[in-house]
């Protein structure tokens, strides 16, 4: 019983303490500073909204020949296809919040009430049963729900994020492209705007046309486009740039896909940016500058070697992957872009481009290297050369590797134009 009393004593003692006039005015004060932090986040929040509704407004909304409603949300705005049961296009705006953003995914994937004559919804991409065991089966169409203006893009706002899920947001896409490759131009636009502190404004719209296939299995019949394409553009550093992408399981980098914006509205039929002064939309929308979009690690790398430029028989570094692991010689060809000299003597090249992006490496093992009559990593550093041997692969890159010096052929200028 003393021994009880003596906690109940000491426990009174600390619950006291913890109690105490100034404990509790200091609790308060905190609570108030929460108080006023979670207002002023949500100040923040409208105003970054309020800015880009702003930003749309500056730019103009893309515009075509037909008479189209406009759908504008907080975070972004689209133009609805009833024909296709999906947008003919989105607009929004990837802005450098989205650096320290940590809002999750919620999907909630829902119908769009702003579109009057209805949108598609989960019916038309997969069917779900509940079991027996409470538990749900499902069939799916063989298609994605693929956003087209993507949530992680709005990870610094629960409305935004929320709002990127209504179906009017939704096209099909093939998991091998979503996941992949169109991922990848996602990510690519996310890095460009953190790295260089700026703002992006972006169109993606899937190509509609009248002989698409469609979700023959869906309620809605939704149209499976054979193309989309992303534009990109930068006001404050005067850069537009854009990508249209075969909807299929893509090897190729995206440079190969870059274009320009000029080329991509006469593909859509629209003016993407209706606002833009003349003078200053031609300046954007003529050019494909992919090297100035690039970060400063990645400002060496280079395109692959156009085909018709290369020896017969040869190919160049995006043609790789497709004979990888054949048991054949091949000669390929690329420009120099880093090489790199190893402790033990072994010299490794890469071809177009620079770790941790590179498409094709080469290794020369130390042994073999007096099989060389000068020092490969100097002297072929920044020139164009063609390599034969055989292709395998190496830390998920194809490589080859080369025992002596006649393996390898240097391009000349008059073999280049």
């Amino acid at each position: 019983m003393k021994l009880v009393s003596i906690f109940l004593l000491i426990n009174s003692f600390c619950f006291a303490q913890i109690e105490s006039p100034e404990i509790n005015v200091i609790q308060q004060r905190l609570d108030s500073i929460e108080q006023v932090k979670i207002k002023l986040n949500s100040k923040l929040e409208k105003a970054k909204l309020q800015w880009i509704s702003d930003q749309f407004k500056e730019v103009g909304t893309p515009i075509s020949g037909n008479t189209e409603s406009v759908i504008s949300h907080m975070a972004y705005c689209l133009s609805y296809n009833e024909d296709h049961e999906q947008a003919n296009w989105v607009m929004h705006a990837i802005i450098p919040a989205i650096k320290n953003g940590n809002v999750s995914r919620t999907n909630d994937f829902r119908k769009d009430s702003l579109v009057t004559t209805g949108t598609s919804f989960e019916k038309d991409y997969f069917l779900k049963t509940k079991q027996s065991n409470g538990k749900y089966k499902y069939d799916g169409f063989g298609y994605d729900r693929g956003h087209l203006a993507p949530s992680a893009d709005f990870r610094w706002s629960e409305t935004a994020l929320s709002e990127s899920y209504f179906y009017s947001n939704m096209s099909p896409q093939l998991a091998d492209f979503n996941r992949l490759k169109w991922a990848e131009l996602e990510n690519w636009m996310r890095e460009y705007v953190t790295k260089y502190n700026t703002s992006l404004i972006v169109v993606t719209a899937p190509v509609l046309t009248d002989d698409l296939a469609k979700i023959d299995r869906g309620v809605n019949k939704v149209s499976i486009p054979n193309f989309f394409v992303k534009v990109a553009l930068d006001l404050e550093n005067k850069r537009g740039i854009g990508f249209i992408l075969p909807h299929q399981k893509i090897e190729l980098p995206l440079e190969s896909f870059a274009v320009s914006i000029d080329s991509i509205e006469k593909i859509l039929g629209y003016d993407l940016f209706s606002n833009l002064d003349d003078e200053l939309e031609n300046e954007l929308e003529a050019n494909t500058p992919y090297a100035e979009w690039l970060p400063g690690t990645q400002k060496d790398d280079v395109k692959a070697i156009s085909m018709t430029r290369l020896p017969e028989g040869a190919i160049n570094t995006n043609r790789v992957n497709g004979v990888m692991d054949d048991g054949k010689k091949h000669t390929v060809c690329g420009k120099v872009v880093s090489t790199k000299k190893h402790k033990k003597g072994h010299v490794f090249i890469d071809l177009d481009k620079k770790f941790p992006h590179q498409v094709f490496s080469l290794s020369i093992f130390e042994p073999n290297i007096k099989n060389f009559d000068y020092e490969p990593e100097i002297y072929l550093i920044n020139k164009e050369v063609c390599f034969t041997s055989k292709i395998s692969e190496y830390n998920k890159t194809p490589n080859m590797v080369l025992e002596h010096g006649k393996q390898i052929e240097i391009l000349e200028e008059t073999n280049l134009n």
